[in-house]
Formats: C-alpha cells, structure tokens, sequence
C-alpha cells in the first residue's frame, strides 16, 4: 500500500526524514506500523523529488527496495530543500515493478504521490480514462492506478483549477467509480502542500520552520496530528489547515 511523506518550509535535508529519524521511512519500507489493506514490506521501489533555487522540481526513481540504495543516504544528505517528498512502493498484484511506477509522479512544476489501491483497476476506472486525450493515455508512464490518477488530475491542474479543487473532485471521482478505494494524495508545487485521508492513515507535525506530512508519524513526538478521514491538510507559508474533503470543489459544481 505504500509510504510516503512530504516537507513544507525553511530549507532542510530529505536525509533527516527519509533515513535518520527513528521511524523513517526507510524503516517504514520494511517494518511499517500502520499499513492498512494489506501489505507488510514495501521493496517495489521508491523515489524521491525536491525542489532546487533556480528549478522546478527535481527527481530520483528507483524499482529496487530502498534499503538496497547505498549511495542515496549521502546523496539526501547533501541536498536542503524547503520543499521535497519521497514514497515507498509496495506494487499492487499484478502491477508492474518498474521505475516508471514509483511515486512522486512530476508535471507542471508539481510533485504528486499516491498511497492506496484502485478497486477492481482497471475495469473500474475504465470512463474515467476515456476521458483523456487520447494522446495523454497512450504515453502514461506505467500501467498503474497511481499513473492514471496522475494523468487525470494533470489535466485539471493544467486547465488551471486550484489544486485542492482538483484532489477533491478526483477523490469524488475514483471513489464513485471503485467504491472502498484507498486514496491518499500527496500534491506540492513548492509554495503550498496538500494532503489527503481517504481510507487511510495520515499525519503532520509542526517540526517549526516547517511542517512534514507523513503516512505514518517518523518518531514518537507528541506534535503528531492525525488527519480525519475524508479531510485534507493544507499547508502554506500562512500555516495548517484540516479541511474537509467536499462532494466537489470543482468551479463547474459551484
């Protein structure tokens, strides 16, 4: 079901989360403690993108377990970003171990990661793809739930719409089309991050200068908040807000 977690505010190391923490997620890729649906490893891959001074984000995939990457502790630690977000992958059956799979997905200058399941994938999903520009579904990265709802709020965050708007009709969307879904985003575009608890577990902590949200709480501070299901967690350089997950943000519901 996968791992993932995401930083918003002053400059700082991916390393301290991803590796050194007491429950990072390095430990959370073999020894979980909230994995929900199934699943007790995740080793089909990980990924982890950052945003530099002068770019848009930058990105660094892999389809091997993360734990089998000598060279990426030193690498993270070398890097300070005041925004980054990094994913453990464990691959849904009969999906494929590639590294085209792994989150964070990029576009647009956005980062996006999925952790969850598309039930009864792909047939239940089958006219939310035909809503693609052909063009759009012929070059997905991988075949993979998490690569189609990549592409399908892509295309909303292209069109402009504000980008909680967009996760939340592409919650609406996906749950009406696979009822029982598990479907919780990761969506950063380096001034604001957003979070989503559907069906699963998530949290954030005020680590001050900043605020990291996570599948799973890295250590055992107290300043963990878990997120209410069907809610969101919005952070800007303005601060946190748990906002509930609506039928539909989009401007053509309104």
């Amino acid at each position: 079901m996968c791992r993932h977690l995401a930083y918003l505010g002053e400059p700082r190391s991916p390393a301290e989360t991803v590796f050194h923490a007491p429950h990072s997620l390095l430990v959370q890729s073999y020894a979980p403690a909230d994995m929900r649906g199934g699943g007790s490893v995740n080793a089909d891959g990980y990924g982890l993108g950052w945003y530099a001074e002068a770019s848009g984000p930058l990105r660094l995939r892999r389809s091997a377990p993360l734990w089998t990457d000598g060279d990426l502790p030193a690498l993270a630690g070398s890097v300070r970003s005041h925004a980054f977000m990094a994913a453990v992958r464990n691959g849904t059956t009969g999906m494929p171990v590639v590294e085209a799979a792994n989150a964070p997905f990029t576009g647009g200058g956005f980062l996006f990661s999925h952790n969850g399941v598309v039930k009864g994938w792909p047939d239940s999903t089958a006219e939310l793809a035909a809503k693609l520009p052909i063009t759009r579904l012929l070059t997905l990265e991988a075949t993979t739930d998490s690569v189609l709802l990549w592409a399908l709020l892509r295309e909303r965050l292209e069109a402009g719409e504000d980008p909680l708007a967009a996760l939340t009709w592409l919650t609406g969307a996906v749950e009406e089309a696979a009822p029982g879904s598990r479907l919780n985003f990761l969506l950063t575009d380096g001034r604001t991050l957003i979070g989503t608890a559907w069906t699963h577990s998530l949290s954030y902590r005020d680590l001050g200068g900043g605020v990291l949200v996570a599948s799973e709480p890295c250590d055992d501070d107290p300043g963990w908040i878990p997120v209410p299901d069907h809610h969101a967690v919005r952070v800007t350089g303005e601060g946190v807000r748990i906002l509930p997950l609506e039928a539909d943000r989009s401007p053509e519901a309104r």
